[in-house]
């Protein structure tokens, strides 16, 4: 139970986060705790984005809305608001939220795959704070 709690203090103190890759390219973590409810059963409210130099969003984490199941427009839309964007594009697809360790584990695999596609490095040269402009 220490490793879990562990792993959620280490995950909270990335909100207001951005980490700027060197091609200008950049990460950004807003994450909150907040109530247990049916749409948010693990009591994090939380978005993990991957931007371009101009700040278009390429890949993104979050639970600000619910999504479709892929597949059939006939699945039930998952009570859990947990989903990801695999592109810019992608409206959203349902992700099992497990720990916070495997978001993490999920968001940089994610981050180092675009990275990888578009021939940029993912080396973190600055970490600054949502209200930093340094």
């Amino acid at each position: 139970m220490a490793d879990v709690e562990h792993a959620l203090e280490f995950l909270l103190a990335f909100d207001g986060r951005i980490h700027w890759l060197e091609q200008g390219h950049w990460l950004k973590f807003e994450i909150k705790q907040v109530e247990a409810t049916a749409d948010r059963p693990h009591g994090l409210r939380y978005s993990f984005t991957m931007h371009d130099p101009s700040g278009n969003r390429l890949i993104g984490f979050d639970n600000a809305h619910g999504v479709d199941s892929i597949g059939s427009r006939f699945k039930r839309r998952a009570v859990a608001v947990d989903h990801w964007h695999r592109t810019e594009a992608d409206p959203g697809r349902p992700y099992a939220f497990t720990t916070v360790d495997q978001l993490l584990t999920d968001f940089f695999a994610e981050v180092r795959r675009v990275c990888s596609e578009r021939d940029i490095t993912d080396a973190v040269v600055r970490v600054s704070e949502r209200n930093d402009t340094s």
